[in-house]
This record gives structure tokens, C-alpha cells and sequence, in this order.
């Protein structure tokens, strides 16, 4: 398989019961497959540590910018974004086949940002509850500004309308 940053050829590494393909004597990135990085990606997880220092030729230069493209599917532009709600690490995931490519560095910042998966559904839960209830709060409060704007114009329009006056239908309709 080729590395998708710098494309030299990575090997397979073992880590506790995954195999992780890595780019030994290019750029230093990791290649997970589906699901993979789950396993590796806490502190207290001891088969990452094996992931944190492998060996990067210096003369190697990856342009960080330039989007990459799946080592299992070529034709396959990878999507890139933040790891978790911190927003501290980008990784690139293909859309199909789910892996997952780090750069150097990524994994120690991905491991850095939680203790453990309770801590990580914690933050999930607080960043999301935040951001739903701030934004929802404020549609509310729009929602209720123009109903009751709806509801002044039709008041003004009750006593235009001649249905109004017949008996019975006063208390018709949404007004």
C-alpha cells in the first residue's frame, strides 16, 4: 500500500491484537483500517504507545494542505475532519471504506485529548447539549417573536373579514 501523504510504501506494523500500516522511513503517518483506531486511540490503551514514534526520514516534506486520496481506494478523495468535539486533531477518513490516516503527531494528540471512552461520551454529550439547546433556545424564541406577530395581523384581520360577524364563528380557525 502506498502512503497517501508522501506515497512512499508502508509496511504492516503489529499492535496488540491490530495490524496498522505505517510509513516507516517516509513522512511517519499511520493508516487504520475500519474501526482500528478505536483501539489505539487511549491513554491507557498500552498497544498505541508501539504507534508513537515511528521512524520518519527528515528529508521527507508533505504538503499539509493537499487533500489525499485512500490507499485501498484510489479513485477515493478523503475526507478531512476533527477527531473529536475538542477540535484539536484532523484526521483524513475515507468515506467508503471508513479508514482512517494520521500524520505524524496526530495519534499522541488524539490519545492526549481523553482519559477514557467515558470521559470522550462526557464531552460528546456536553458539547452537543451546548450547542443544540443554544441554537434550538434562540429558534424558539424567534418562533414565538413571529407567531405572536401572526397572530397581532390576524387579530387586525378578524374584524375585516365578514365571517367574523356571522353568528358561530367567532371562535372558528386558529384565531
Amino acid at each position: 500500500m502506498q502512503c497517501p501523504a508522501c506515497g512512499n510504501r508502508m509496511t504492516e506494523v503489529k499492535t496488540g491484537d491490530i495490524t496498522v500500516d505505517a510509513c516507516t522511513g517516509g513522512c511517519g503517518g499511520l493508516w487504520f483500517d475500519h474501526f482500528e483506531l478505536r483501539k489505539v486511540d487511549e491513554p491507557t490503551q498500552s498497544a498505541g504507545e508501539s504507534l508513537l514514534n515511528i521512524p520518519q526520514n527528515p528529508k521527507v516534506k508533505v504538503d499539509q494542505s493537499q487533500r489525499r486520496k485512500c490507499p485501498r481506494d484510489p479513485d477515493i478523495v478523503m475526507m478531512r475532519h476533527f477527531w473529536s468535539v475538542q477540535r484539536q486533531a484532523t484526521v483524513d477518513e475515507c468515506p467508503k471504506c471508513e479508514g482512517v490516516f494520521l500524520d505524524p503527531g496526530e495519534l499522541a494528540e488524539i490519545r492526549g485529548e481523553y482519559k477514557t471512552d467515558a470521559d470522550r461520551h462526557k464531552a460528546a454529550r456536553e458539547y452537543y447539549r451546548e450547542m443544540f439547546d443554544t441554537q434550538l433556545g434562540g429558534m424558539l424564541k424567534q418562533d414565538k417573536a413571529k407567531y405572536e406577530s401572526a397572530r397581532k395581523v390576524a387579530r387586525i384581520f378578524k374584524f375585516i373579514c365578514p365571517s367574523y360577524y356571522l353568528p358561530g364563528k367567532q371562535d372558528w380557525g386558529a384565531f
